[in-house]
């Protein structure tokens, strides 16, 4: 069974598809989540992360150094056995000690081809660009923002889509079936 440690910074609407998958769908048997992190107390998701029963801790990062913030999560997460960090709408760019530290064992998703546009705001790019089609990626995290390996896509049908909204509804209904699917196949590799 593959131990995983999912992080949030909001609703977590990415964690919550993954805690259902765990219990019910394609993640049962492969995978238990030890414990949802977020870098905010008040994050939404982390009363999700109880109601399915999961261990939920936060620290919060307002005004800390990016290393000193790392270098306290890494103190926290020594106190767990677990063999993947699983971003899920996790917010922060981890700092190069914490990647380091946990290499090859961070995975993110990302809404668009991480060839074609990293970092915030990937919904809207695809948007304004009224792009007929986007990626969502699956990779693992390196010390660049968006720039580590992928592991899989999965191309995302904007045609018709009139509004940013209609974007993100088309883009999070096919993150939440995808990002377990993947990790499924990470997952079973390790089995």
């Amino acid at each position: 069974m593959t131990k995983i440690i999912i992080f949030i910074s909001g609703r977590g609407s990415n964690m919550e598809a993954i805690l259902k998958e765990t219990k019910n769908g394609i993640l049962k048997g492969i995978a238990e989540t030890v414990l949802v992190f977020s870098d905010k107390e008040d994050a939404k998701g982390l009363q999700t992360a109880k109601d399915f029963g999961i261990k939920t801790t936060s620290i919060t990062a307002k005004g800390k150094n990016r290393n000193v913030f790392d270098n306290e999560l890494i103190e926290l997460l020594s106190h767990y056995k677990f063999d993947f960090i699983i971003l899920a709408g996790y917010m922060r760019i981890l700092s190069e000690i914490f990647v380091r530290t946990y290499k090859n064992k961070i995975i993110n998703i990302h809404p668009a081809d991480t060839n074609l546009h990293q970092g915030l705001h990937a919904y809207e790019w695809a948007f304004e660009n009224k792009m007929q089609a986007t990626k969502i990626t699956v990779h693992f995290v390196n010390e660049g923002v968006d720039t580590g390996k992928i592991i899989a896509q999965q191309e995302v049908d904007l045609r018709g889509a009139e509004t940013l909204e209609e974007v993100e509804k088309r883009g999070l209904a096919v993150e939440h079936k995808f990002y377990s699917e993947v990790l499924s196949e990470v997952f079973g590799v390790r089995s």
